[in-house]
């Protein structure tokens, strides 16, 4: 039987490259050219279409991230005219379902998967009691991003949904205070800006080539101060979040909590751990009552 596996789990990525390098490494792993049904279960700005664009380079999606949708819908289109012209179909049940009813769509989706073609599917919990079969590949993103391949015994949909919308405002948390802390250490604090991002359970790593000098605690005051502020967070464009008044960069902008006030239990390793085999030292921060694996190591 082809991958044969229940469950893989990896963190969720928060900027537009390192979700789109996730998404090529899932597809090269756990796609199979006979899949026909995939879906994608998470919260609205949780990273889908990414994931999507990196698991299916060259897919048309049907929205974009400004709010563009492509009209009439192309597998609509195919379905009316029983004339399917592209192999891989993309939907947002969540939009569709707006327009049309569930059945109708999920009558199309079948449609298209009868007729051999493939279907990538958001928001699949929308749709997925109007179709005949079980996705083939299931994705749930939150906090962390679940890939499945779904049997008689689940996992079912709301099984995902339960996992990825509880565990995804952990997520816009810590990457809300990753840029606070960032944007600290470098305008209040002279800290050069981090060479790199990475992810943690409920946390952030910041790393550096050269080993930065700076006060733990400070840092941890000051950055605890805007929180207390609760400025508000927003999108600003591709590249850069609103902190209140201000401007910050940012490779993934619309991951984040609405106002610094939302973070909650935000505190610092206050030491910086050196890794030597990529040769940067680390400094990490986590958000959320729960005690990390990583902090429990490292006290």
């Amino acid at each position: 039987m082809f991958h044969s596996f229940a469950q893989s789990v990896y963190f969720a990525p928060r900027g537009k490259k390192r979700l789109m390098l996730l998404g090529d490494s899932l597809s090269q792993k756990y796609l199979s050219p006979t899949d026909k049904l995939i879906g994608l279960i998470g919260e609205g700005g949780s990273g889908k279409s990414l994931l999507i664009k990196g698991m299916f380079p060259g897919l048309n999606l049907t929205n974009d991230d400004n709010g563009v949708e492509v009209r009439p819908l192309p597998l609509w289109e195919g379905s009316e005219k029983n004339n399917f012209t592209n192999h891989t179909y993309h939907v947002d049940a969540k939009f569709e379902t707006a327009f049309m009813q569930p059945w109708e769509l999920g009558s199309a989706i079948q449609k298209a998967i009868d007729n051999e073609r493939r279907v990538v599917i958001e928001h699949f919990e929308l749709i997925a009691e109007y179709l005949r079969m079980d996705a083939d590949l299931l994705v749930g993103i939150g906090e962390e991003v679940l890939i499945t391949r779904p049997g008689v015994f689940g996992p079912q949909p709301e099984e995902i949904v339960e996992i990825v919308f509880k565990s995804i405002k952990h997520r816009r948390m810590a990457h809300t205070v990753e840029d606070l802390t960032s944007k600290v250490l470098e305008e209040e604090l002279g800290v050069e800006k981090p060479t790199y991002h990475s992810d943690v359970k409920s946390g952030f790593v910041l790393q550096f080539d050269e080993k930065p000098e700076f006060d733990f605690e400070e840092l941890e005051t000051r950055v605890k101060e805007i929180i207390d502020k609760n400025l508000p967070v927003s999108f600003h464009d591709e590249s850069s979040i609103n902190i209140g008044e201000d401007t910050y960069s940012c490779t993934g902008p619309r991951i984040h909590v609405n106002k610094t006030g939302d973070i909650n239990y935000f505190r610092l390793i206050k030491e910086l751990k050196y890794d030597a085999k990529i040769g940067r030292y680390l400094l990490a921060g986590f958000v959320g009552r729960e005690r990390s694996q990583f902090e429990l190591s490292h006290k």
